[in-house]
């Protein structure tokens, strides 16, 4: 097995699974994404790549019906419609990349169906109306509650990010 390091992370190859190509191609795609992003795309390449190798299909010998097949096998295994479809969603972008790279003639993935999302999220969040009454209420209350909510509710910060701003410049730029 053969490392091959990538920024902050690596990603073990297995000379067996992977040509030169197949390799320059998952080290490049990855390479242009950080943070959770990257953490995210590793993880469905990962799978994809483990899918493939079980069943002794090569990464770029892999077909618009492996890729649809390896989305109903998610399915089968009780990943949820926007898991399947994020999933997709990288390999189509892997492919793309590998395609706008010269690797292989055309993506596999370009007219791969995924599973229809609800576009009304279910994340746990405030709406409109609710953003609104919590600025009113804070607004009631003293100028520091008033200052943070409108901090996070304005800016879309979270409360470890805005307990973690620098106070100290922040007055500065007020200050004449």
């Amino acid at each position: 097995m053969q490392i091959v390091p990538v920024t902050t992370a690596t990603l073990a190859v297995r000379d067996e699974v992977f040509t030169t190509e197949e390799e320059q191609a998952l080290v490049g795609f990855l390479a242009g994404y950080g943070g959770l992003t990257r953490e995210a795309y590793e993880l469905d390449l990962r799978q994809w790549v483990g899918w493939c190798a079980e069943r002794r299909v090569a990464l770029f010998g892999a077909r618009r019906a492996d890729i649809e097949t390896f989305g109903r096998h998610l399915e089968t295994l009780g990943r949820a419609r926007a898991t399947v479809a994020r999933r997709l969603c990288t390999i189509a972008c892997f492919y793309r990349y590998a395609e706008e790279e010269g690797l292989i003639p055309i993506s596999p993935a370009v007219h791969v169906r995924r599973p229809r999302l609800d576009y009304e999220s279910h994340a746990t969040g405030l709406d409109r109306n609710e953003v609104g009454a919590m600025l009113v209420a804070a607004g009631l209350g003293g100028p520091q509650e008033h200052a943070l909510i409108s901090l996070l509710a304005l800016n879309g910060l979270r409360v470890s990010e805005a307990i973690g701003a620098n106070s100290s410049a922040s007055n500065a730029a007020i200050e004449p």
